[in-house]
């Protein structure tokens, strides 16, 4: 077979083999094909869609394309994942409240796709913390803590994590089955037994529209479902900032801040315990959703949470007292100022995704796979949806390490944010796809 074969058969339309989709995978592990055949696959793939058939083989093509881990633990292997939103730091959170509740979280996480943050480079922000450990350590923190959030090492799905970098600088990221795809090939070797999706809609997903995101939903959890791991998907609001942070380092500030029941914002309060329930149900810890949000209640204000997380970090390479004052290891942004209303009004509406772009203008997310980040800079204080505000309520705080990138985000948050009349309470978590 040849790769520029494959390429062309998708890009007119033909339906792929099994035997192709797993010749062309094993070449990217083997890196024989190049990046710009990749690019040029996802594209045609992107342009011309691959049916559910061929979705399960690619799949299966990229988790078998290194490790496939297996359990022997005195609990459930579980997990979550999200399709990606601005200043999503749900993850950082969960992990470590179902370790408390008794479950067992390999968790398995991306880098910033687009206008979209990474759990990984969020993690990265913190000293010493390994995202790339052995698979041997990898299992030894699941066992001893009962979560480690930690990236694809070169043994877990590495055609993923190839196609995965190539996807995010070739416009070929708001692809169901690649979605699809990438998503579970990496969770399938994680040896999952339960796993539940946060599908994202709105102005800051890549799935704009709810119908779209309903149909990756359901794409998701019928391929998992297929491939034998329990799946069930909550379709979640994005169409404003998750929480009160975005940016790699404030993020994790804030998810320890949430860790310890403070300044605790409400929606991501909702998206968070609303997935932690679904995960305690399906996974048979709870009975029932009133049981699963006693535990997680007990969970948080115990500090059993808080905790797991801490253990995680050190267990992980971090520092052992980060989780006691993390701000004094994190980076710090040298230009730090608030951004004013203009206007006397409620906060009626934001473009999303254009805020998450600007935080890639202040080097907090990426324009090429291999480019390094600057994880000090984003936004703190950020405004909610709802909020009044007048010419002397700061809409959020913008950490820049200069007075003229300040200068040039200030102007563009006034066009992203907009002020009006008061707006209707929005749902944050819209509906299950079982």
């Amino acid at each position: 077979m040849l790769p520029q074969e494959i390429i062309r058969h998708k890009r007119n339309k033909e339906i792929l083999s099994k035997e192709e989709i797993e010749f062309f995978i094993k070449g990217v592990t083997s890196e024989e094909i190049s990046d710009a055949q990749i690019g040029s696959f996802t594209m045609a793939a992107f342009l011309n869609g691959l049916d559910k058939e061929e979705t399960v083989n690619l799949t299966l093509a990229m988790r078998n394309s290194g490790d496939v881990l297996s359990w022997n633990l005195n609990g459930p292997v579980v997990d979550k994942h999200s399709t990606g939103g601005v200043g999503d730091k749900v993850s950082l959170v969960l992990g470590p409240i179902l370790a408390a509740c008794g479950a067992y979280v390999p968790m398995i996480s991306g880098r910033g796709l687009g206008h979209t943050g990474g759990t990984l480079d969020k993690l990265d922000s913190i000293q010493g913390y390994q995202t790339a450990p052995s698979n041997s350590v990898f299992k030894k923190t699941v066992e001893k803590v009962g979560c480690a959030i930690i990236g694809q090492t070169g043994n877990l799905a590495p055609a993923d994590k190839r196609i995965y970098a190539v996807r995010d600088v070739c416009a070929t990221v708001e692809s169901i089955p690649l979605i699809t795809a990438s998503i579970l090939s990496k969770k399938l070797a994680a040896g999952l037994e339960t796993l539940v999706m946060d599908v994202k809609f709105g102005k800051g997903a890549f799935m704009e529209a709810i119908d779209d995101a309903r149909t990756l939903a359901r794409s998701i959890v019928d391929v998992a479902n297929g491939a034998g791991t329990k799946t069930t998907a909550l379709l979640t609001d994005m169409n404003s900032v998750l929480g009160y942070t975005v940016g790699n380092a404030l993020e994790v500030v804030e998810s320890v801040q949430y860790l310890k029941n403070q300044n605790v914002n409400s929606r991501l309060d909702m998206v968070t315990k609303a997935l932690c329930a679904e995960i305690l149900t399906s996974s048979k810890l709870a009975r029932d959703n009133d049981e699963a949000y006693a535990q997680i209640e007990k969970a948080l204000s115990s500090g059993a949470a808080f905790e797991k997380f801490a253990e995680m970090v050190k267990a992980l390479g971090g520092p052992a007292d980060f989780s006691d004052k993390p701000s004094e290891y994190m980076p710090k942004a040298s230009f730090i100022a608030p951004v004013f209303a203009e206007e006397t009004g409620y906060v009626a509406d934001m473009s999303t995704r254009d805020i998450g772009l600007l935080l890639i203008e202040l080097k907090g997310g990426r324009t090429h796979p291999s480019q390094k980040i600057d994880h000090a800079t984003g936004f703190t204080n950020f405004c909610q949806i709802g909020d009044k505000v007048d010419d002397k309520t700061p809409l959020c705080f913008v950490h820049a390490q200069s007075e003229e990138d300040f200068e040039r985000v200030e102007s563009r948050l006034h066009e992203f944010i907009k002020i009006g009349e008061k707006p209707e309470t929005r749902s944050v978590v819209l509906e299950v796809v079982k």
